[in-house]
Order: structure tokens, then C-alpha cells, then sequence
């Protein structure tokens, strides 16, 4: 992984789908991801997190009760277009 740092530190006391939700987060709020743009894969992101795709699905569940991410069935999940006033 070079000098990138892991995403899942598994000595920390969170949950693995917690820490990738917020690694997309930071991402999202980095400017990484734009409104609009589509999320990788779940398989993609698992292997780029080094974790199940059930985490990733998780993680990517609590994106979407966050408002960070939409989900169109049959299409993908994209970034959620931003509420600030």
C-alpha cells in the first residue's frame, strides 16, 4: 500500500464498516468524490479497504443515512449533492 495508511486500523475499538464510512467520508469531504460521481464498486472498495464486501455495504448504508450517498437501484451509488445554506 506504499505510504498510504490502511483504512481499517483493527486496534482501534470502532467497527470496520464505521472506518470505512468515514474513509469515504473524508474522501467526500477532501473533495476526492464530487456531488454527483459515482461511488466505486462494493467489490473495488473492499479490496482498496482490505475488507469483506459486507463491510462495505454496511458502511456504505450508514453513508446513506448520513446524506452522503444515494442509491438508484439497478444504477450504483453516487455522491449526495450538497445541502449547505
Amino acid at each position: 500500500m506504499g505510504d498510504q495508511e490502511p483504512v481499517v486500523d483493527p486496534s482501534r475499538p470502532v467497527y470496520a464498516w464505521q472506518q470505512v464510512a468515514d474513509w469515504i467520508a473524508r474522501r467526500i469531504e477532501a473533495g476526492e468524490l464530487l456531488p454527483g460521481a459515482r461511488l466505486e464498486g462494493e467489490r473495488e472498495m473492499a479490496q482498496q479497504a482490505g475488507v469483506a464486501i459486507g463491510t462495505v455495504r454496511r458502511a456504505v448504508d450508514d453513508l446513506r443515512q448520513r446524506g452522503l450517498v444515494v442509491t438508484l437501484p439497478a444504477k450504483g451509488t453516487y455522491i449526495a449533492e450538497r445541502t449547505d445554506s
